[in-house]
Parts: C-alpha cells; structure tokens; sequence
C-alpha cells in the first residue's frame, strides 16, 4: 500500500503543480510605466471605459480632429505601454492624423478585472470601447479602425466578425491554434515542456470562466478589410497557420491580405519600422 500512496502524492504534487501554472497564466502580471501621448507631443485625457459586463478599463483618448479614429489593441501580459509595439503605434497613428483610443484589456495595465480569457471576454473590451466612443465622441466615429498584435490580434478579427461599426484591421501575429501557441508559450517563457499544456488548460478554463475559442471559424466570417501579419521566426504563432487562415478567409473575403516578413512575434514593427508603417499606412489610408 505504500507505494500507491507515494503514487498518489505524486500526483498530486503534479496537479497541484499544473494548478499554479494555470493560475499564473491567467493572472498575468500588470506592466504599468510613466509615459504618456504627451511625451509623444499630443494633448491626451484619462479616460474610464465601463464594460457590457461590469468592468472598467483604463485608458487614453487622443483627439487629433478626425473623424477617423484608430484602436490600438496589446497582447497578452502586455498594455498600452508596451514600448516594443503599442508606443511606436500610437505615435504612427497620430502623426497619420488619425484620433487614438488605447486601454488596456481586463486583467492588464490599471484595468480592473482579476482574470484574463485571452481573447474571449476581451472582445466585450473592444466593443464596450466602441460604445464609449459613439456615445462620447459620435463626430470622431465616421469611421473606426483596429490595429491588434497578437491576443489582440485575435480580438480584431473577432470584431471584424462581429461588430458592424468597426471598418477594416490588421492583425499583427494571431494566433489560431490557441492551444498549440499555448503549449509553445509554457516552452517559449517558462522553459516547461509544451505536453504540461494539456495539464495546465483545464485550470486556466476553471480559473478564468474562458470559453475555448476556434480562430478558423472566423476565416468564414470576416468580409471587412484586413491585413494578416505573421513573422516567419516566430515562436508561438506558425506562419503556416497564420496563413491557412488567409487562404480560407480569401474564398469569401477579397480584401483580405497576408504580409509575411521574417521576424519573430510582433516584432515586423521593431525589426522593419519604415516598411511596417508604409505598408499599414497605405491600408488604413485606403479603407478608412
């Protein structure tokens, strides 16, 4: 009997294990810094963005005098400070002319919320975004745009699908297959082997309250503009997959594009700045 109580321990100790890992992944820790558009020279106002289900996130908006206004949307663990891409993308919007509303999703930055669903509930973020600014500034709404690096590039797709008000996006490094990106993460970030994955999700699930969400669905979905970006030196989102997703999105969505350079996640931005900017910059100019 001895031993199948030593066995029972250990497995224990393994889920307990599994436990806190899915637990850290869905608490992510909170990256908070000083700057501000004024740093960038734009005027800016702090702003409360009340969710459809009861949270409040923090935020900025940058009026510029355009009807035409721009959602930067961050990834996973990251916000609106996030100087590796959100920072540089606010500034390029703004010098484009674009108005800018930025703010962090649930669970992230100053945003309340105890719990990130990775791209789940966060869409309510995006769309509880767009009725603040209907409601707020209905004259700086003609027409809305999104711009999403990973989690929220998934969310960007998501909103194309699903909300009428939003125009056209780009989507810098989805992921598609969730769970294969999610197995590679616990290898990419906390050296643990990728089959712990299958271990670690229930918790996340339990945890989080997330619904699983299947990527490819809305390949049949999107019939808006939108400008895939994938890195073909990525760790956690293959291009093959990235592209997969275009090839089926571009049977029923003709304005539909697929950019692939060599860099690794979200980082065409950091790595080729000037052909980022070109190429993301003719997009908008033409859609919005």
């Amino acid at each position: 009997m001895g031993w199948l109580v030593a066995l029972a321990f250990v497995i224990f100790l393994f889920l307990a294990f599994s436990a806190v890992v899915g637990y850290k992944m869905v608490r992510p820790s909170r990256l908070i810094e000083n700057w501000t558009p004024k740093d960038l020279g734009f005027e800016y106002e702090d702003v409360t963005i009340e969710t459809r289900d009861g949270l409040k996130l923090s935020g900025w908006w940058i009026d510029n005098g355009s009807d035409k206004t721009v959602i930067p949307l961050h990834g996973y663990t990251a916000s609106r400070w996030y100087s590796l891409y959100m920072k540089p993308t606010i500034e390029f919007l703004l010098r484009e002319g674009y108005n800018v509303l930025v703010f962090d999703f649930r669970a992230h930055g100053r945003s309340e919320g105890k719990y990130t669903t990775v791209g789940d509930r966060e869409v309510i973020d995006v769309l509880s975004a767009i009725d603040w600014l209907k409601e707020k500034h209905p004259e700086r709404a003609g027409k809305i745009g999104l711009i999403g690096f990973s989690m929220g590039a998934m969310v960007t797709i998501r909103a194309l699908a699903e909300d009428d008000r939003v125009c056209c996006g780009v989507a810098d490094s989805p992921p598609i297959y969730l769970d294969k990106t999610g197995a590679r993460g616990l290898s990419y970030f906390a050296k643990l082997p990728e089959w712990l994955y299958t271990f670690v999700k229930p918790f996340t699930k339990l945890f989080s309250g997330a619904k699983e969400l299947n990527m490819l669905e809305y390949a049949d979905k999107v019939r808006k503009p939108l400008l895939l970006i994938a890195g073909e030196k990525d760790p956690l989102v293959k291009v093959e997959e990235i592209r997969e997703f275009y090839e089926r999105n571009r049977v029923i969505n003709r304005e539909v594009e697929l950019w692939v350079t060599d860099a690794p996640h979200v980082r065409t931005l950091k790595l080729y700045p000037e052909e980022w900017k070109e190429r993301v910059g003719e997009f908008l100019k033409k859609h919005l």
